[in-house]
């Protein structure tokens, strides 16, 4: 799998797929979902990511699946973390990690 070039924030696709395309205010998007007004704008605005539960109501309300909001979470998450210098690891040597699998 190739890794994706900076991934939008699921608040991004919400915000002008859904919100720009339905004409919908925050304040009646957020009615729907049964959250608050400002946890619906950090999300938006890319100031908080997609919880689990998020992931639940979003899926109910666009008629998608909780598994395609947790995905797009994850890749921005990890396309982020990605650009932040990390400290080496030495690698598990195999033997150890095939047995510590394999339970």
């Amino acid at each position: 799998m190739s890794a994706m070039h900076n991934p939008p924030h699921p608040g991004a696709i919400i915000k002008e797929d859904v919100l720009g395309f339905k004409n919908l205010s925050v304040t009646e998007a957020a009615r729907q979902l049964g959250i608050s007004r400002v946890t619906l704008s950090r999300l938006l605005n890319g100031k908080t990511g997609v919880s689990v539960d998020m992931a639940l109501r979003l899926s109910q309300w666009l008629g998608t699946t909780p598994e395609l909001w947790l995905r797009m979470q994850d890749a921005c998450d990890l396309w982020q973390a990605g650009k932040t210098k990390r400290p080496k690891v030495k690698p598990l040597q195999s033997r150890e990690a095939a047995v510590i699998l394999k339970d």
